[in-house]
């Protein structure tokens, strides 16, 4: 029916073929697979899944098997919120689709709630195509050192340049170049941020309020500012409250707001409105996501990127901190429906729809970066100049959020004080007393206050 990987995969054939040893045996299975956060150019996360069945099915007919996968995907939900509620609506159910595409945060509460099957149970971590791919990103789909999921895409949120806006500042095309170099090594910190912006709207390259451009809502990008300044966000599956770097992270963007470079209202500019004006040059510097690249050079028109904006890692914030990018990753999850069959074949499915050429096709079409090593030797990936530059310069020093059922807590304090902070309604010294009294009161021992 299907490679079976594992100790329980192989009792499972031996079993099937004990009860077909006269005859080949007929088996017709239906997945279904529901993707999350998924636009029209991330279609690949269910084709992928349909192109493992087709392989599956060959495997099957050379063996002398009759196997039907039937694949239903669904990619449309009503956003995020709306995807997590069908999904737990379907579990309560008893009706839960049997592969999901989903962020790497859900494993935590899912795997608690018992939605969910660990992964390692049913595929072999050891063997190609999942020990290709990188060890980070792999760590980023356990909990409890547990395997729970296999990561489906990777995507990185770095800091951007207008180059123009750089020279225009004094910048060479030989300074401009080594950016990356200089972010890296902490020689470009966060306060240049702050200078250079003052610079370009002193110029007037770019309007007041148009300096340092941030993400416009609430989101992981927020929690590298916090790394630069050397925080620590879990700590031996224990969170963690700095309460200095918090401030500083605090002060860095209420410093923005002083400065006239960073609107005060900036927070709920609409996105296409956000998108536009980076895109245009209309901002000087801004942070965002790898794939906003598809976006740029696509609907909003930008025809020449490379020469166009300069891409770096989160520039660290003092001596403390680093230099560093936040991945966001969505992952595979076999969710548990009381039958390993399927659960085996779930895997085996996940598990061809990992290998190089295959993500590749997603990775491309949607502007992501690669899950494995051996990415970088097919064409279609190693070709775009995106892709490889992007891997390369911000994969090895990318971290995720924690898998932990109290981070959503962790995340509604950090960003609310970070909010009246950037408003002026709180300064950072007391938005950071506010967030730990809320943290301790809200998470009790679940927090380290340092």
């Amino acid at each position: 029916m299907t490679i079976l990987r594992t100790a329980t995969g192989l009792s499972l054939a031996a079993g099937l073929l004990a009860s077909t040893a006269v005859a080949a045996f007929a088996e017709d299975y239906t997945f279904r697979v529901w993707a999350g956060g998924s636009g029209p150019v991330d279609d690949y996360r269910t084709i992928a899944i349909e192109m493992a069945a087709d392989i599956l099915e060959r495997e099957a007919a050379i063996r002398g098997e009759e196997l039907t996968i039937t694949i239903e995907g669904r990619t449309s939900f009503d956003g995020w919120d709306g995807f997590k509620q069908a999904v737990t609506l379907a579990a309560e159910a008893g009706d839960a689709p049997e592969i999901l595409v989903t962020s790497h945060t859900d494993i935590a509460p899912w795997s608690q709630a018992g939605i969910i099957v660990p992964v390692e149970d049913y595929v072999n971590l050891d063997a190609w195509p999942l020990k290709d791919i990188f060890p980070n990103l792999m760590e980023i789909g356990s909990f409890g050192g547990t395997v729970w999921g296999i990561p489906q895409d990777f995507e990185s949120r770095p800091f951007f340049f207008w180059k123009e806006h750089m020279r225009a500042i004094g910048y060479s095309d030989a300074e401009i170049d080594a950016l990356p170099a200089a972010v890296q090594n902490g020689e470009y910190t966060l306060q240049n941020v702050l200078e250079d912006a003052i610079a370009m709207q002193e110029a007037g390259v770019v309007e007041p309020g148009y300096g340092f451009y941030p993400r416009v809502s609430n989101g992981p990008d927020y929690w590298q500012f916090y790394l630069s300044f050397g925080g620590t966000i879990e700590e031996d599956g224990q969170l963690v409250f700095d309460s200095a770097a918090m401030q500083d992270f605090y002060q860095f963007f209420a410093d923005a707001v002083d400065a006239g470079v960073t609107r005060q209202n900036h927070i709920g500019t609409p996105w296409d409105q956000w998108y536009s004006e980076v895109a245009s040059g209309r901002a000087g510097l801004w942070h965002g996501g790898t794939w906003h690249y598809a976006r740029y050079t696509g609907r909003e028109g930008l025809e020449d990127f490379f020469n166009t904006i300069q891409f770096t890692l989160i520039p660290a914030g003092d001596e403390d901190g680093a230099a560093n990018t936040i991945t966001h990753p969505l992952m595979y999850l076999i969710t548990d429906q009381g039958d390993e069959d399927k659960h085996q074949i779930a895997a085996e499915l996940v598990t061809i729809a990992s290998e190089p050429r295959i993500n590749t096709l997603h990775a491309i079409r949607s502007a992501h970066l690669s899950i494995a090593r051996s990415q970088s030797d097919i064409d279609l990936f190693s070709n775009d100049r995106w892709a490889s530059e992007a891997t390369e310069r911000l994969l090895p020093y990318a971290s995720a959020q924690p898998n932990n059922t109290d981070f959503g807590a962790y995340i509604d304090v950090m960003w609310s004080n970070l909010e009246a902070t950037w408003t002026g309604r709180k300064t950072a010294e007391e938005a950071v007393a506010d967030a730990e009294a809320e943290l301790v009161a809200t998470l009790g021992d679940a927090i380290t206050i340092r």
